[in-house]
């Protein structure tokens, strides 16, 4: 006999308040704390149905009812397809997302080079001091688990590690509930070490499972905080002016544009807390601190794209270069966007 949605909802409800209590359940205990909106006489009907069927047991007479190892595989196993869909759901949104906010930034650095004849670069958004969302720990194969780690703007993260205890299905569903209970919501710097150590004394013998995932979640925010993409175009503009266009300057100048870590810290730098955001930023020549820059100057602004995921627009050009047309095309274009997302957000 197949459980019908009423059973399977009064299962969980009794298995969930057994996880929290300890206590065997009974029918009032379900009608008062759950939302299922039964009487207390329809939920014994279908607990006894459910005892029936091997999925609950009653410890001794008048007691309530506890889940049995038949009722645990069910829970454990719908649980576990519940969150694998979640996060197949997830990953297929954050790609389309992915996909199309790459597709607009390189549209925009294309429009801005066009439309200033100069060069841009527009660092791709991310998040900083990066929060968990959710954390999800499936068996792979004996002594693997396969650690999904989801990131603020639900960016997702997958590693699978080696682990030297066997892992039942409790274990697993026990882990996953510690977890996500003391890690959703924290950046790396709350993950301090009263909470590793509260976590690690309720997870018993498999603290050593704890130390593990901890280390994955750790290299999977330090990986999506450093991964920094940006967009790039425009740069033979630069050849329009006189003062850039002479061979040895125009060559250095063409490998300043190049390299990656020398933008990513000036188009991060945007993100101080005296900053506001969608500030406009202009350094004139030697401001920059990079040599090669002396005789450009550098027009940044900050945007947004919902959900806080933010990044830097920048325009380099000669140090006359129209400053006017540049601050009003950057203030148009951070209107338009955040104007655009926020309506989405809502």
């Amino acid at each position: 006999m197949e459980l019908d949605e009423r059973k399977i909802r009064i299962l969980k409800a009794i298995i969930q308040t057994y996880l929290e209590t300890g206590e065997p359940v009974g029918s009032r205990t379900i009608s008062k704390y759950s939302d299922l909106k039964l009487s207390s006489a329809t939920i014994r009907n279908e607990m006894s149905d459910l005892e029936e069927l091997g999925y609950i047991i009653q410890p001794h007479t008048s007691a309530g009812r506890i889940p049995s190892d038949k009722g645990y595989r069910f829970y454990v196993d719908q649980l576990i397809r519940e969150k694998e869909n979640e996060v197949t759901e997830m990953r297929e949104l954050v790609i389309q997302r992915v996909d199309r906010v790459e597709l607009l930034l390189k549209q925009l650095a294309k429009l801005l080079a066009a439309n200033t004849n100069y060069a841009t670069l527009i660092s791709g958004p991310q998040y900083h001091q990066t929060k968990l969302k959710f954390i999800q720990l499936s068996r792979v194969e004996a002594g693997k688990l396969l650690i999904v780690t989801v990131l603020e703007g639900n960016i997702i993260k997958n590693s699978i590690v080696s682990v030297d205890a066997e892992l039942t299905d409790e274990d697993l569903l026990n882990l996953n509930i510690l977890l996500n209970n003391s890690l959703n919501g924290l950046t790396m710097e709350q993950i301090n070490l009263d909470v590793i150590t509260r976590m690690k004394a309720q997870a018993g013998p498999r603290r050593q499972v704890v130390d593990v995932v901890l280390s994955e979640v750790a290299d999977a925010i330090r990986t999506n905080e450093e991964d920094l993409q940006i967009y790039t175009e425009g740069t033979t503009n630069i050849f329009k002016y006189p003062e850039l266009s002479d061979g040895e300057k125009a060559s250095q100048l063409i490998r300043t544009l190049e390299q990656k870590d020398l933008w990513k810290e000036l188009l991060t730098e945007e993100d101080g807390a005296e900053k506001k955001k969608n500030e406009i930023q202009v350094y004139i020549g030697s401001e920059t601190q990079v040599q090669s820059m002396k005789d450009c100057s550098v027009v940044t602004a900050n945007y947004e794209l919902g959900d806080g995921l933010r990044g830097t627009i920048g325009i380099i050009g000669p140090k006359r270069m129209d400053y006017d047309k540049v601050v009003s095309t950057l203030r148009s274009l951070m209107n338009q966007l955040n104007d655009t997302f926020n309506k989405e957000e809502r």
